[in-house]
């Protein structure tokens, strides 16, 4: 039986190697853009994507703090986003085929597909860059509250949508410019390279998400705005959390009025975290 995009991406989510998944995917998304696979299909997709057993992982709470400076706050910074990038690889293969019977369309799998190859490649920058500060993936404990969050909306690509790339990878947005700024103080120039590399790619990511979670509401009769504020109030443990990235988020087709209200109307502190990807 010729293997089909549900199969690949089962395939990815089931290698525990972080390195091996991202060549994976990398070369699935090359055999999906050259037909070489052609089928969406439909697979039981684990609840769990597998995982090393370096990085231990903890409960988001019980992270140790990471230092702001020096070369081992550069180390922390870089295996955070390292291990975000490892969990965006698998959401990415998750979306693109989690949901078979809304019947989206090919673009769509296109979209994640890229996604997921984008986010390969990003991990694999960012473990390079730490094996060149003398660091390696699975040196420091990581937390799965971004998967478990995620897999919330596992019953409905309209909440999926709305949580993981239109909250979750926006705010990777946000945090981009002032961490590219610290690392450049830190003396770190080559690290802030690879952030802004990331950050241009996540644009599309974030305009993905919002494309199709529009998509869906259009199919459903749904209001854009309030619709994804009743789905944050659901799904999200605090506020979206200011200041925002206007530039990179308009570019990514969500002005302010996607996410001033929500701030206004649910005002306080929300997790301190640098997004998805």
């Amino acid at each position: 039986m010729s293997q089909t995009l549900a199969s690949a991406a089962k395939q990815a989510l089931l290698t525990v190697d972080p390195t091996q998944k991202a060549h994976l995917s990398i070369d699935q998304a090359r055999q999906w853009r050259k037909g070489i696979i052609t089928e969406v299909g439909r697979e039981d997709l684990p609840d769990r994507p597998a995982r090393p057993a370096k990085p231990e992982t903890l409960p988001p709470n019980k992270m140790p703090k990471r230092s702001k400076g020096g070369i081992k706050g550069r180390i922390g910074l870089l295996h955070a986003l390292a291990h975000i990038e490892l969990n965006a690889i698998d959401l990415a293969w998750d979306i693109a085929v989690r949901f078979p019977d809304e019947n989206m369309p090919r673009d769509f799998h296109d979209a994640w597909v890229q996604v997921a190859a984008d986010e390969a490649k990003h991990f694999l920058m960012l473990t390079k860059r730490l094996g060149e500060l003398g660091a390696a993936y699975g040196d420091l404990p990581a937390h799965d509250g971004l998967w478990q969050s995620s897999m919330e909306t596992a019953y409905d690509l309209l909440a999926r949508l709305a949580v993981v790339p239109m909250v979750f990878e926006a705010r990777g947005l946000d945090a981009t410019p002032p961490t590219v700024a610290r690392l450049i103080a830190n003396g770190d120039p080559e690290s802030a390279e690879i952030l802004k590399l990331i950050a241009a790619e996540e644009v599309a990511h974030v305009s993905a998400g919002r494309k199709y979670y529009e998509m869906m509401c259009d199919k459903r009769g749904l209001p854009y705005y309030t619709t994804w504020h009743a789905l944050l109030r659901k799904h999200l443990r605090g506020p979206l959390k200011p200041p925002f990235n206007d530039e990179a988020r308009y570019d990514a087709g969500m002005p302010p009025d996607y996410y001033q209200d929500y701030v206004l109307e649910l005002p306080g502190e929300g997790d301190d975290a640098e997004g998805t990807a």
